[in-house]
């Protein structure tokens, strides 16, 4: 029977009617949580409009409430760029350093530092952060923050999570959402329940729960993980009928109004002792929430006050995160060592009783230097306060004084170098005492570890064993060296075979075009890091340009100051650098600009061969590695890399071995993996 046009309008119209009501349903189930209708009414609704698309499948529309699962699985996440760039927060973890943020508040306003500032406050969510845009109301693009410049498209995952909307309540011609996606607790605990049972391995944590169950390539598994959002500012923004926020207290409230959840927990309050107060409300009740939370996040409310305060490198001035206390624990000072540094900087290392402190056996920690000793009256033989400082890098914070039995040692720094033996420099106004000696082999190695690193030149197999081998044997003396290094040289050497040999001149060779500020962070200059090397390549474009470069141009790229500028003109004007430059030069190190980068691929130009049975189906390792760039083959050869090795390998494994070809047993490639900063969630959300 052929439907008249009436009939077609009237299912139309039903279709539409249906959409609107799950919408408003959904919306008040997830963002307002107050359900009007019990879910057997819910379902009915959701049965009749699936059985009407069904029907009519020609008014089926992307942002239908019937839509959120169904797309193919992905072989890859393609890169995009985010409008404006997501940035990252500062942080503070006392009340005094929350007060220097208060100050910088005031100065960068031109205020009093006693103005009452108005604070917007909330939870600081431990998850994902995404970027969600709507075009006239639609969902079009979800991404993930990923370096804050570009991100990855999660598009068909996002949809999955049921308290995003596909379709914002109002039409606006683009909107760019941004927030954090999160497992919650209750959920969680459920979860590793069931895989427990069933047999599987338990995740690890929420928010790696989280992130791995986002960037399945499958939507359809991500579907089946009970996701959560919560929404908490915006990109670029183009609204159509309604004014654009003043405050962020606005920016919440349009974020709920347009349908999407935010944190229940947010306040806006007046001046720092209030924010303090807000901070132990929530430290206090931090095991009630629902979701795990780190600390908070404190932004300056008036939008036009942010605007007059902008950024520093990628950071806001206008807002940190006030994180919770790291973990302590108290162990016994048993020694201090003193270490050499790539910039000659002489600095103590405590050796520890090893503890255990946030899931790792910590047996050293930083003491920075002589000032922060001088400042703990910390003494060798003493019980100490152990923290990972953000939940990183271990620091002792103070020693336990009415523990001690008089048999503690004063901690005297070292007159000369600890390798060299050259008579150490303390300039003024330094706080390390440095090494003069430029040939010293602790500042040669640890400027050769740094170039290799991978925030610099990214040199797999060139580690500090190989180093020191390469700096005995007298093969090489600076970075510009390695590039004319050859197997022939290496094969010798304690550890290499003619495979591994290989394996590493091909890394120096594929280390010869790296993005210009890769190169820059590689040179050394002090304080350059990867955030100011960043900045310089944007900036410059060019070493050359760069080297030309005035402290007077220097300062005028925000987040460099007179230091940063003045070391970075010293390293230009050093005859030695200069040469080091025209070797490296020579040997055809081309750092690629930012305008010819393209999106990274870290396993390019290297071959796997998978054998054995390994905790995830092997064909999402084959994608997880073409993804990064790397050849999947069927069989091993002499350009083979590497031979993942999983349970009840074959014959492969004898020939690998025949042929020298490395291999990796499933731990190993997963530590390989991370190193090569290849996301291995997979292994986890499977």
């Amino acid at each position: 029977m052929i439907a008249m046009d009436s009939d077609i309008k009237n299912i139309e119209s039903e279709i539409d009617r249906l959409r609107e009501e799950i919408r408003r349903h959904n919306y008040l189930y997830y963002v307002k949580d107050a359900p009007e209708i019990s879910d057997e009414q819910y379902d009915a609704l959701f049965d009749r409009l699936v059985e009407l698309e069904e029907e009519n499948p020609e008014f089926i529309t992307p942002d239908s409430p019937t839509q959120r699962v169904g797309a193919e699985p992905s072989p890859e996440f393609r890169s995009v760029a985010h409008t404006l760039p997501m940035l990252s927060l500062g942080k503070v973890t006392s009340v005094g350093e929350f007060m220097d943020f208060h100050r910088r508040v005031c100065d960068g306003l031109r205020v009093p530092v006693d103005t009452s500032i108005r604070y917007s406050c909330e939870p600081k969510l431990d998850g994902l952060a995404v970027e969600l845009v709507y075009e006239n109301g639609s969902l079009v693009l979800g991404a993930t923050r990923g370096d804050g410049f570009t991100g990855e498209d999660v598009t068909q995952n996002i949809r999955t999570v049921q308290s995003i909307p596909l379709k914002l309540r109002e039409n606006h011609p683009k909107v760019e959402i941004r927030g954090e996606v999160i497992f919650p607790l209750e959920a969680f605990k459920q979860m590793n329940e069931n895989r427990i049972a069933g047999g599987e391995e338990p995740f690890a944590n929420p928010r790696n729960a989280a992130a791995g169950s986002l960037r399945q390539l499958d939507p359809k598994i991500t579907s089946g993980r009970p996701l959560d959002a919560y929404f908490y500012g915006f990109g670029s923004m183009e609204l159509s009928g309604r004014i654009s926020p003043s405050t962020h207290k606005e920016e919440l409230e349009l974020i709920e109004e347009l349908g999407l959840k935010v944190v229940k927990y947010a306040k806006s309050m007046d001046g720092p002792e209030a924010v303090a107060e807000y901070f132990r409300e929530i430290s206090e009740t931090r095991e009630q929430f629902p979701f795990e939370i780190d600390g908070i996040v404190v932004k300056v409310d008036k939008i036009g006050y942010q605007e007059i305060l902008g950024e520093i490198s990628r950071q806001p001035r206008w807002a940190i995160a006030w994180k919770f206390p790291a973990q302590e624990k108290v162990t016994l000072l048993k020694d201090v060592i003193w270490s050499v540094g790539r910039t000659a900087a002489v600095t103590p290392v405590a050796v520890l009783e090893p503890v255990e402190l946030a899931g790792v056996t910590v047996k050293r920690a930083s003491l920075h230097n002589e000032d922060q000793i001088a400042r703990l009256g910390v003494k060798i033989g003493d019980k100490v306060v152990v923290r990972r400082a953000g939940d990183v890098i271990p620091d002792i914070v103070k020693p336990v004084a009415e523990l001690r039995t008089g048999g503690e040692k004063d901690i005297l720094p070292p007159e000369k170098c600890p390798v060299c033996n050259s008579e150490l420099v303390k300039e003024p106004g330094d706080v390390f005492r440095r090494c003069p000696n430029v040939s010293c082999p602790a500042v040669v190695a640890e400027s050769l570890a740094h170039w290799a690193s991978r925030s610099a030149m990214d040199i797999d197999g060139l580690g500090p064993k190989q180093i020191e081998q390469l700096l005995s044997e007298k093969l090489i003396e600076d970075p510009a060296d390695l590039y004319s290094l050859t197997v022939e040289q290496l094969v010798p050497l304690d550890g290499f075979a003619e495979k591994s040999a290989e394996n590493l001149i091909k890394a120096i060779e594929n280390s010869k075009e790296r993005p210009l500020e890769k190169f820059i962070n590689a040179l050394g200059i002090r304080h350059v890091g990867e955030t100011v090397a960043r900045l310089l390549a944007e900036r410059f474009h060019s070493i050359q340009a760069l080297q030309n470069a005035s402290e007077e141009d220097l300062v005028t790229i925000d987040g460099i100051g007179p230091e940063i500028a003045k070391a970075i003109t010293d390293f230009f004007g050093n005859e030695s650098n200069i040469e080091l430059l025209e070797k490296l030069e020579k040997a055809n190190i081309r750092p690629i600009p930012p305008e010819e980068q393209k999106s990274e691929r870290p396993l390019r130009n290297l071959t796997f061969v998978i054998t054995g049975t390994l905790s995830i189906p092997r064909n999402e390792v084959k994608r997880l590695l073409e993804a990064a760039g790397a050849k999947v083959a069927n069989t091993i050869s002499g350009n083979t890399d590497y031979l993942v090795c999983g349970v009840s390998p074959g014959s492969k494994i004898t020939k690998a071995e025949k042929l020298g070809v490395k291999k990796l047993n499933e731990e190993e490639f997963k530590r390989f993996l991370l190193e090569k900063k290849v996301d291995t969630s997979v292994f986890e959300a499977e």
